[in-house]
C-alpha cells in the first residue's frame, strides 16, 4: 500500500490513476489528520508526501515519522512545487529517501517509485552476520544495534550508512556508491551524506568505533578490530 498526501484533489486523482495502472495499491489522502487516522490502521510500503498542506506541512510530518520507532522506516518521497536547494536539501537532510517536483511526468513519478522500493527491499534482505568491534554490536538480521548493552537508536539512513561501512570491513567506500546504495541513482546533492556522517559519529562518540574521512575520496571504519 501506497499512502499520497495531497491537498489538491486533480493531482491526488491523476496520480493514483497512473500508478494503480502501474500495479500498485494507492491510497490518496487529503489532510494529515486523515493520514495520520490512516497510518495507525496499516502502515504503509512507501509515503509520497506533499510539503505544502493544510493543518500540517510535509516537513513537519516527515520529522514526526523519522522521529517515531514504528514508523521511522518507511521510505517516503517529498513531491514539492518549490525547487530551490534549500527545500530538496532540507527535506532529504531530514529523512526523505527523494523527492520530485511538480509539474512532474507520471513515468517519471513511477520510475522513483519502483527506483525507491527496489532500494528499500534490497536493505531489507537478511544478513545473518554480527558485527562486534569493540563495545558495539549490531545484529543485521534482528535489527539489533547495541553500544556498552545499550540500545542505540540510528534512522534508517544512518543505519544503512553503518551497515555499509560495516559490510566493507576496514576498507574505504567511496561517497558515490554510498549515495547510490543508501538515497539511489536520482540523487544529485551530497551535502547530505555529509550531514549523516556528523549524525552518526555524534551517535557513535561513545564507542570503540571511528568513522574516518578518506579525503577526496569516501570513508571507512577505523578504531576497533573487528572482533569475529
Amino acid at each position: 500500500m501506497i499512502y499520497f498526501l495531497e491537498d489538491d484533489a486533480s493531482i491526488q486523482k491523476l496520480v493514483c490513476y497512473a500508478l494503480a495502472k502501474e500495479g500498485y495499491e494507492i491510497k490518496g489522502l487529503s489532510l494529515p489528520s486523515e493520514f495520520w487516522k490512516e497510518i495507525q490502521e496499516e502502515i504503509p510500503e512507501l509515503i509520497l508526501l506533499d510539503i505544502m498542506l493544510p493543518e500540517e506541512d510535509g516537513i513537519s510530518i516527515l520529522k514526526k515519522l523519522r522521529e517515531d520507532k514504528k514508523y521511522q522506516d518507511i521510505p517516503v518521497i517529498m513531491i514539492t512545487a518549490k525547487t530551490s536547494e534549500f527545500d530538496k536539501v532540507t527535506g532529504l537532510d531530514m529523512g526523505a529517501d527523494d523527492y520530485i517536483t511538480k509539474p512532474f511526468g507520471m513515468t517519471e513519478l513511477a520510475s522513483r517509485v519502483n527506483a525507491v522500493l527496489r532500494r528499500y527491499k534490497k536493505t531489507q534482505v537478511v544478513n545473518t552476520k554480527e558485527f562486534v568491534l569493540g563495545n558495539l554490536y549490531v545484529n543485521p538480521e534482528k535489527h539489533i544495534i547495541k553500544l556498552n548493552g545499550e540500545d542505540l537508536v540510528l534512522s534508517f539512513k544512518e543505519y544503512s550508512l553503518l551497515l555499509i561501512l560495516l559490510e566493507a570491513d576496514g576498507k574505504v567506500v567511496s561517497r558515490e556508491e554510498l549515495l547510490t546504495k543508501v538515497w539511489g541513482e536520482f540523487y544529485e546533492e551530497s551535502r547530505t551524506l555529509d550531514v549523516h556522517i556528523r549524525k552518526l559519529r555524534v551517535k557513535l562518540e561513545n564507542s570503540d568505533v571511528k568513522i574516518e574521512t578518506v579525503k577526496n575520496i569516501g570513508y571507512k571504519l577505523g578504531g576497533a578490530d573487528n572482533e569475529q
